[in-house]
């Protein structure tokens, strides 16, 4: 029978209930339960899609093509759950599905009502989860889930919330109480001036959630000091839960991959199991100490910029970044990444805000603001010999800059913003021209692609077969092809079903590829995704040069005659 874990958050937002939600994922996987996650989200929009990445972070697809919330990706990169539409609900999908099953009269006449018809459908969502049959790697149907995890998106209090906390707490008279764990997430601030840890603001949210008819299970109290046992006393007496339930969460400085192991030291994997009834052996984390060690224990330090249009909010290229530690780690190699706004790149040039970089990130994005910084950075890269890697509006921006610097396309540009363009080297497919409506129209999801045998994509992946996710609408235009082939450009992956241009690579420079997909959603810390793997191992080849290079003895006068005569 499939246990329920419902995580909330209190007091205030971006505490890392995703984070954290993972983090659980990740430890009960690891004591051999089968685990499936789930974000339940309580904006309006029918999925992230269409939101500006200022006001939500970056949109992560998912295989089948949905486009959800950024926390999917830490489910993703911490667990082996099997991620699906069905895995992230937002108030707008429940609404729509609600409406459209009253204009099908499927209410039988009544009043539509928001209980009980709209918990209703957030219930049936939450049992859909842990029912629907899904696929594994190879192919066989994965058994039931043992545990769901639903993460309830927004903070207590707010309005918009309501609805899904009143399912959850209807939720677990059905399935049955001992099925069914809360798990608060709060914030005990620290009062600088008072020098001392503030428990009210948890006793209130606590508080909103018994009045709602919710009486957590575990607290985790996320703090910038630790907590002692007097605070915790009081936290356990006020909130009605046992003492060894109020778990810390401090602040990590290092890195966000500390937190499972945080939380074991908390025994908040062991407590869960208890609570549930569910035995299970003790976790074996070694790949995970492993890996933290590489990362405090680095053998190189190198340098990449990322030059984007969003490069000022952190999470709107949250599994760029994250893929690129990835890569590190497997390197050990400490990485400083440099946010640079393609704007500014723009109007100082490339030279003045890219040099003593080891490497060139350009990653997606939508929009004409920056496109020209992006070109120009890439020009940079390409003629330095600095190690370049563009991903989806990236291969655009190479193709553009290849096609003006080296093709002799005078004005080539995407029609996506410059509709007059007498080069159109990135446009529309025909299927695309009539769109209208923005939501989940784009050429989304898992998509297969052939590879060059000997090329250097076909080297990062050793495989000449695979599969990644695609986010775009636009597309290289194939009737440019053969001129760029004829100045040295390798298109060494094409689509499998039509031809369409994936990756481009330079041969000859040390290390120049970009591609039309999102490698960033597929990378995990334990399996770093191979081009970032790729790309971060020249980085460290160049600062390795250049360190050899600026070791070597300077030759002196004499030598220079001697190798002048010679």
């Amino acid at each position: 029978m499939t246990r329920h874990i419902f995580v909330t958050g209190g007091v205030v937002s971006s505490l890392g209930k995703g984070l954290t939600s993972a983090s659980i994922g990740m430890l009960l996987e690891k004591r051999g339960l089968s685990v499936r996650m789930q974000k339940l989200d309580p904006y309006l929009n029918v999925d992230p899609g269409t939101m500006s990445p200022y006001q939500h972070g970056e949109v992560y697809v998912l295989d089948d093509g949905s486009e959800t919330d950024l926390d999917l990706g830490h489910y993703e990169r911490f667990t082996n759950s099997p991620l699906m539409r069905e895995t992230n609900y937002t108030t707008g999908q429940i609404y729509q599905e609600v409406i459209n099953k009253e204009r099908r009269g499927e209410f039988l006449g009544k009043t539509v009502q928001v209980i009980p018809h709209v918990t209703n459908e957030i219930k049936d969502c939450i049992a859909r989860v842990a029912s629907t049959p899904v696929t594994g790697p190879d192919g066989q149907t994965l058994p039931p889930a043992d545990v769901v995890i639903t993460e309830i998106g927004g903070t207590v209090g707010d309005i918009e919330s309501l609805p899904f906390l009143e399912a959850i707490r209807q939720f677990s008279i059905t399935a049955g109480r001992e099925k069914c764990l809360y798990i608060h997430l709060t914030l005990v601030p620290y009062l600088k001036a008072a020098r001392e840890l503030k428990t009210k603001p948890t006793q209130h949210s606590v508080g909103q959630l018994r009045e709602i008819g919710i009486a957590p299970d575990i607290l985790i109290c996320r703090t910038e000091q630790p907590i002692g046992r007097e605070d915790r006393e009081k936290i356990a007496l006020f909130c009605n839960v046992g003492l060894e339930s109020v778990i810390e969460e401090r602040d990590k400085d290092f890195s966000i991959y500390e937190v499972p192991l945080s939380l074991v030291e908390n025994r908040l994997d062991q407590q869960i199991c208890d609570k549930l009834g569910l035995t299970t052996p003790q976790p074996n984390l070694d790949d995970w100490r492993d890996l933290l060690h590489r990362l405090r224990h680095p053998d190189h330090e190198i340098s990449i910029a990322v030059v984007g249009k969003y490069a000022e909010h952190v999470d709107a290229y949250k599994s760029i970044y994250e893929a690129l530690d990835h890569a590190g780690m497997a390197h050990k190699a400490s990485i400083r990444i440099g946010r640079i706004r393609s704007e500014d790149v723009e109007a100082e040039g490339p030279e003045r805000l890219l040099s003593g970089y080891d490497g060139l990130l350009v990653p997606g994005g939508f929009g004409e603001r920056g496109i020209e910084g992006k070109v120009s950075a890439i020009r940079w890269a390409r003629e330095k010999g600095v190690p370049f890697f563009g991903i989806c509006l990236g291969l655009q921006c190479a193709a553009v800059e290849f096609g003006r610097n080296v093709v002799g396309l005078e004005g080539a540009h995407s029609t996506e913003f410059d509709k007059d363009t007498p080069h159109p080297v990135i446009c529309l497919l025909d299927e695309q021209q009539s769109i209208t409506d923005m939501g989940g129209t784009m050429r989304l999801g898992a998509q297969s692609t052939d590879l060059e045998p000997g090329s250097l994509v076909h080297e990062c992946y050793g495989d000449v077969k695979i599969s990644e996710r695609h986010r775009h609408r636009y597309e290289f235009n194939n009737k440019y092809r053969q001129q760029y082939e004829a100045h040295g450009l390798k298109f060494a992956g094409t689509s499998r079903q039509d031809a369409l241009v994936e990756t481009i690579e330079l041969p000859g420079h040390p290390w120049f590829l970009a591609v039309q997909y999102h490698p960033e959603f597929k990378s995990k810390p334990i399996k770093p995704q191979p081009l970032f793997s790729g790309f971060v191992g020249a980085a460290v080849k160049r600062r390795s040069s250049k360190r050899e290079d600026a070791a070597k003895p300077t030759p002196s006068p004499a030598d220079d005659s001697i190798e002048a005569n010679h």
